[in-house]
């Protein structure tokens, strides 16, 4: 049994990295040759803001989480953070929310209250990402407006899109009728009571996932205190293209801020996998208005390397480590 076990775990990670490969199979020169071109301490600088804004979005975890269990440890948000990230690239972003609600299981708060916790904490950031994309359109009106007004009918639609994805996945949570439709559907499977613990699992999990979920969206001091930390989160992958171009001077932070911002939050109502490709479409088209199609694509280029690739390698760093710990003290008992 350990040797298939070791052999599963052996043919996922080879399939994970097969996945990944093939995702990227078109960028991989180019990034690469963008990653020397550029001078290490530009590189230093945007790992670094990604592994703020990964210590950002491990505060926001921590602060939920303790409400389902105080013993939880910021620690292991932040390897919560990471994990997700992994997992984000690894399965194209349908992993993200699993290992999430998985992780954080292991840590002992319900998975009912985990999935409750970690869909309010994609609602407050879905609808961040829709504020700090308004906040510093207008802040920047002069330069957006002059160079994006032909986005505006975009710009709307992907602010409208947000606000439906926003209230979907609140009824999701804390609506009782969508719950009641879930029951009722498997009911209707379960004809020979084969699904009888199934059934009653759901009624017990869907009511949970309701009360924690409402518990949450009802305290507003919780509603705010995500909120501006999500907005504190953002300035750091958002700063990225500037401090590519910092040597430049090409593009400004309060330009950095509204134009990466307005990107993301377009791509993200664009349904594909992860993000991949509509970023990518997005951001180069919105940065060669500013800067050219050669700088607009290099700023892309690294800017998904810094936002994807190097928190998957972080984040697979922190796995195979916890493993070889793990694996030494049941080698090495005290």
């Amino acid at each position: 049994m350990k040797n298939k076990g070791f052999w599963f775990r052996i043919i996922f990670a080879a399939a994970l990295i097969a996945i990944i490969i093939y995702t990227f199979h078109g960028s991989w020169e180019d990034i690469w040759q963008q990653i020397t071109e550029t001078s290490a301490l530009i590189l230093i600088a945007i790992g670094g803001a990604s592994v703020v804004y990964h210590l950002f979005e491990a505060w926001i975890t921590y602060s939920l989480a303790r409400r389902y269990n105080p013993r939880f440890r910021y620690r292991d948000a932040v390897y919560c953070a990471f994990f997700c990230s992994f997992y984000r690239l690894s399965t194209l972003g349908s992993g993200s929310g699993v290992a999430a609600v998985v992780f954080l299981g292991k840590k002992h708060v319900g998975y009912s209250e985990a999935t409750g916790l970690y869909a309010i904490q994609y609602i407050l950031h879905k609808v961040s990402i829709a504020l700090f994309s308004g906040i510093f359109f207008v802040a920047n009106w002069r330069l957006m407006a002059s160079h994006y007004r032909n986005y505006a009918v975009y710009l709307l639609l992907a602010y409208f899109l947000t606000l439906l994805i926003s209230i979907g996945l609140i009824l999701m949570v804390v609506w009782p009728k969508f719950h009641q439709l879930l029951l009722f559907l498997v009911r209707k499977l379960n004809r020979g009571h084969r699904l009888d613990n199934v059934m009653q699992k759901l009624k017990s999990s869907t009511g949970i996932l309701e009360e924690s979920g409402t518990k949450l969206l009802n305290d507003w001091r919780v509603i705010v205190s995500c909120i501006l930390k999500n907005m504190a989160k953002l300035c750091f992958w958002y700063s990225i293209p500037f401090l590519i171009l910092w040597q430049t001077g090409a593009v400004s932070l309060l330009t950095s801020f509204s134009v990466t911002s307005l990107s993301a939050m377009t791509a993200a109502v664009i349904p594909t996998p992860a993000g991949i490709g509509s970023t990518e479409l997005i951001m180069t088209s919105l940065y060669a208005v500013l800067v050219g199609s050669s700088q607009a694509a290099a700023v892309t280029l690294l800017y998904r390397a810094a936002t994807f690739i190097f928190p998957f390698v972080v984040g697979a760093g922190c796995i195979l480590g916890e493993r070889v710990v793990k694996r030494v003290r049941r080698l090495n008992p005290r």
